[in-house]
């Protein structure tokens, strides 16, 4: 844990490189005591890194490859001593209101320094009351889990997900569509896919993009009633009209009430053949 009379060391975990060094520079000149001991990349490497280093402060990404800035912070509360978490987060203002009186921060992408010193001068208040103490680690860590529960909240993700098989299936997807967040039912989905780091949710009143994987959403929804049919796409079978054969064998889906088709992969095709 870092002490009120050293030098506060920081990681740095984003899957942008230019990001991270934007940031590193900015933490730089706002913070000439702060010494960046790590810059990573993925989740499972922040891990790694928190436990080879020992970091004061941890900057993390939302998301990542390997592990979210989210799971990350999972895997922090199970150790000793962790660092102060401080996420970073493509949210918009409308969006993170909802954990801003959170004592664990957050910074937007892209960075602002204006918006970065606050952050800084709120690290060190921190770094400067507090006491290497049992106590005042529970405390940090019951703050880590309180600002999880939030997140995953705004991404329609429960922070400890029920597990698969148990019955339990995501009724609802919340979505922020904006400067709303915008309810949409499960029965109403049509399809989700992937786009880089959002999810796509084409559903009947129009479409919304989260920012979630869709491994992780599909964990949640009832497998009999979505099905993976390409690498980046699930669709709701109930609005499957009909699976047609295209040349050289591709199968693609014909929705209802829909004017697009969808694609299926060689390896999902089984799932269409005449019964």
């Amino acid at each position: 844990m870092t002490a009120a009379n050293t030098a506060p060391t920081v990681l740095i975990a984003d899957d942008e490189p230019l990001l991270a060094r934007v940031l590193q520079a900015e933490l730089g000149a706002l913070w000439p005591e702060a010494q960046t001991i790590a810059t990573v990349h993925d989740g499972m490497a922040a891990v790694e890194a928190v436990r080879q280093h020992r970091p004061g402060i941890a900057f993390l990404d939302i998301r990542m490859p390997g592990l979210s800035g989210m799971e990350v912070a999972r895997e922090l509360r199970a150790m000793p001593s962790p660092p102060l978490v401080v996420f970073v987060t493509a949210y918009d203002q409308f969006a993170v209101e909802a954990f801003e009186q959170a004592a664990v921060d957050y910074v937007l992408k892209p960075i602002q320094r204006e918006r970065l010193e606050g952050t800084v001068q709120r690290l060190k208040a921190r770094l400067a009351t507090q006491a290497p103490s049992a106590d005042n680690a529970a405390a940090r860590l019951e703050r880590i889990a309180q600002l999880l529960e939030r997140l995953a909240g705004l991404e329609g993700v429960d922070a400890n997900p029920p597990r698969a098989g148990n019955g339990q299936y995501l009724r609802f997807i919340k979505a922020l569509v904006g400067q709303e967040v915008r309810i949409i039912p499960v029965d109403e989905v049509i399809y989700l896919e992937a786009t880089d780091k959002y999810v796509n949710v084409v559903s009947a009143n129009g479409e919304a993009l989260i920012r979630t994987s869709l491994r992780e959403l599909t964990q949640r929804l009832d497998p009999d009633r979505f099905w993976q049919i390409h690498r980046g796409t699930v669709v709701n079978i109930d609005c499957v009209a009909s699976a047609v054969n295209h040349s050289l064998g591709r199968l693609a889906l014909k929705l209802r009430n829909r004017p697009e088709t969808l694609p299926v992969a060689r390896q999902y095709a089984h799932l269409f053949k005449q019964m």
